[in-house]
């Protein structure tokens, strides 16, 4: 439940700090600020200021190429109730060990901490999400698992656990704001925010972040976006197909028929190709050897799995992880997004 003290009139208005990294998600950002410009509109008050922050002072690049001002020196905040870190690409590089000793001193005077998109990498590594449960973008959210053990992490849009406040990237923030909005100000103002955003409703802490194929099949196809979902939660031991459907309540031959009409392909390849990109992203983000992906991601056979993975992306997993470390100790290279 949130940590922030539920009333229906603020006696002073809540203060929130985006402190922004470089190649953030502008996206997530603007999200959660202008739920709160559209907080204070329709509530008549100012029940909410933010400020954007960067630990120098200077504005910093989103991962769009543009900055925002006035960015103030996160240190010369004189006071906040909550600390946003806004992540987006190549977060690694900017996981600094003076941005995490500045957040462990925001928590150490028991500062609330939030976290945008990729900004919950940073609190994990700096330690501040032990023990609790957490959000980051479902692209990174197989790596951190495994390098974050003792961090709680939810496949939902955002999680409130106590004095965290983390959310996946894109228009999520604008879920999490309108959730902690309501706690603040009760059940009218949020609805007013999303009419006056044409949301067709609050999304809460149970809605999944991600659904595997709803974007490109719409709503209306439950029994392949239910098949398509068991899938992604049966990588390390695939189900079969005639499981699959068993567990949809149809025939192999609907299921069949439903991934060919409107996916193009048949589902055991669909599944497979699955398979294989959550094996990429583990080879690009974890230090886990070739044969403890392998495992992972549903293969017992280490040759069968390079034969596959090499179909789909071109080479060899090992030639793969190879060629991603020449990558980043070429001149002027990034770092690999985690």
């Amino acid at each position: 439940m949130p940590a922030i003290k539920n009333t229906a009139s603020p006696p002073r208005p809540f203060r929130c700090v985006f402190l922004t990294l470089p190649n953030y998600s502008l996206i997530a950002l603007s999200s959660a600020v202008e739920a709160l410009r559209m907080a204070n509109r329709v509530a008549g008050q100012e029940a909410y200021q933010w400020s954007i922050a960067s630990l120098g002072g200077h504005p910093v690049a989103a991962s769009n190429g543009l900055a925002l001002a006035p960015t103030v020196a996160l240190a010369d905040v004189a006071q906040a109730h909550i600390v946003f870190v806004c992540g987006g690409i190549e977060i690694e590089a900017a996981c600094t060990a003076d941005v995490m000793s500045a957040l462990r001193r925001l928590s150490r005077r028991q500062v609330a901490l939030g976290a945008l998109c990729t900004g919950g990498y940073v609190l994990a590594k700096a330690g501040l999400l032990d023990g609790y449960k957490a959000v980051v973008h479902w692209e990174n959210m197989t790596a951190l698992e495994e390098r974050f053990p003792k961090v709680v992490f939810s496949r939902q849009l955002f999680a409130i656990d106590r004095d965290r406040y983390t959310c996946t990237g894109g228009v999520a923030p604008l879920d999490l704001m309108l959730n902690i909005i309501q706690s603040h100000l009760g059940k009218d103002v949020a609805p007013m925010i999303s009419d006056q955003f044409i949301l067709d409703r609050i999304r809460n802490d149970q809605d999944r972040q991600h659904v595997p194929l709803m974007a490109r099949v719409g709503l209306f196809h439950e029994n392949l976006i239910e098949a398509a979902a068991l899938m992604e939660a049966n990588l390390e031991e695939p189900l079969s197909l005639d499981e699959i459907a068993s567990l949809v309540g149809v025939s192999r031959r609907q299921i069949e028929r439903l991934f060919k009409r409107y996916v193009g392909e048949v589902p055991t390849k669909y599944y497979l190709d699955m398979r294989l990109r959550r094996a990429r992203s583990l080879l690009l983000q974890t230090a886990m050897s070739v044969m403890e992906i392998a495992v992972a991601c549903g293969f017992q056979s280490p040759p069968h799995f390079s034969k596959c993975y090499r179909d789909l992306f071109g080479h060899t997993p090992s030639a793969e992880r190879r060629n991603s470390r020449l990558a980043l100790l070429s001149p002027g290279a990034g770092p690999t997004p985690v």
